[in-house]
């Protein structure tokens, strides 16, 4: 695996043509590790079947489980996704970010059909993230990248989480730092009728709600056959088994916390990480996956977690807890 180093406050990785030989990896059908604003991501040609094979190969992932397909502009999204009102004003509020839309097949797109799972919708971004944004325009392809992690456990939002997990599995590996919002993406049906929340995310129901006028329908978890990434009941695990809503500590349980004011027993935990002690939901969603893997070295055999309001992205962070949490296969 060869690692990259990039400053993302400085232009010179773009100007320098730093990242030119990992593009033509790319269209070569290489596997690549790359940051996002949400989460790192898995990256690889999503017109190439082969490649994309690969990803669900290294990551353990189901193949009925659809992917997500990146790319640098609302134009290029189009070449893919057939775009009605909603989806054009849903776009322009909020992409480039943290919003994955779920669409009808445009006739044509050369997406592979291993990408959608075979369905005849597919789930499209243009992500906040520069890097993902120069790969694909750089590469000439919508990249396919769900999470860079093994399928089920936590996602990286670090680069050095993705070599943890996949540094055998991957030729190349990005290194721009932190995640900045540390949750996946929101991901809105509007295949149907009426708009539907597949995947609770980075941006909250209440924004897209604003934009539509119209309340989201909510997905029920699927474990069969998937519209979206994320929808699987088990998801986003820890080795350590989650206790939810705890507002005690068990001995020797680890501690994920909230807020300024701990369990009074919070001295019996063998290990603490405080998602924000100042009750700051953004702070905490962007602190999730740390303190998950942190609190996993313990060695605790459970992780109890204190209650975290669901409103705004707190939502995305209780669901990505109860999946964490949900009996395992």
């Amino acid at each position: 695996m060869q690692r990259w180093s990039v400053d993302l406050k400085s232009t010179a990785w773009r100007t320098s043509g730093l990242l030119a030989p990992v593009a033509e990896a790319l269209r070569a059908g290489a596997l690549v590790g790359v940051p996002t604003e949400t989460v790192y991501g898995l990256a690889a040609d999503a017109t190439n079947g082969q490649a994309c094979a690969g990803i669900y190969a290294a990551k353990g992932r189901p193949s009925f489980n659809p992917l997500i397909s990146h790319v640098e502009s609302l134009a290029a999204a189009e070449r893919h996704g057939v775009f009605d009102a909603r989806a054009r004003a849903l776009a322009a509020a909020f992409w480039p970010g943290p919003l994955t839309l779920v669409l009808p097949r445009q006739q044509g797109s050369a997406i592979s059909d291993l990408v959608t799972a075979g369905l005849d919708t597919l789930a499209l971004r243009v992500p906040d993230a520069p890097v993902m944004r120069w790969l694909a325009e750089a590469s000439g392809r919508p990249l396919a990248a769900p999470s860079a992690n093994l399928s089920g456990r936590i996602s990286p939002t670090t680069a050095d989480d993705v070599a943890a997990d996949l540094g055998d599995r991957i030729q190349h590996l990005i290194d721009a730092g932190p995640c900045a919002i540390g949750v996946e993406s929101t991901i809105v049906s509007l295949a149907g009728q009426r708009p539907t929340l597949l995947r609770p995310g980075g941006l909250s129901r209440e924004a897209i709600v604003a934009v539509l006028g119209e309340d989201l329908m909510t997905a029920d978890s699927d474990d069969a056959a998937p519209l979206a990434p994320g929808m699987l009941t088990s998801h986003y695990a820890p080795g350590a088994t989650v206790r939810l809503e705890a507002r005690g500590v068990l001995p020797g349980e680890a501690l994920l916390g909230f807020g300024p004011v701990p369990p009074a027993d919070a001295g019996l935990a063998v290990a603490c990480f405080n998602l924000s002690e100042s009750g700051d939901l953004a702070e905490a969603a962007a602190n999730l996956f740390t303190g998950l893997r942190r609190l996993d070295r313990s060695g605790a055999a459970c992780i109890c977690v204190q209650p975290i309001p669901a409103h705004g992205l707190g939502e995305a962070i209780n669901d990505r807890l109860r999946r964490a949490a949900a009996p395992r296969g």
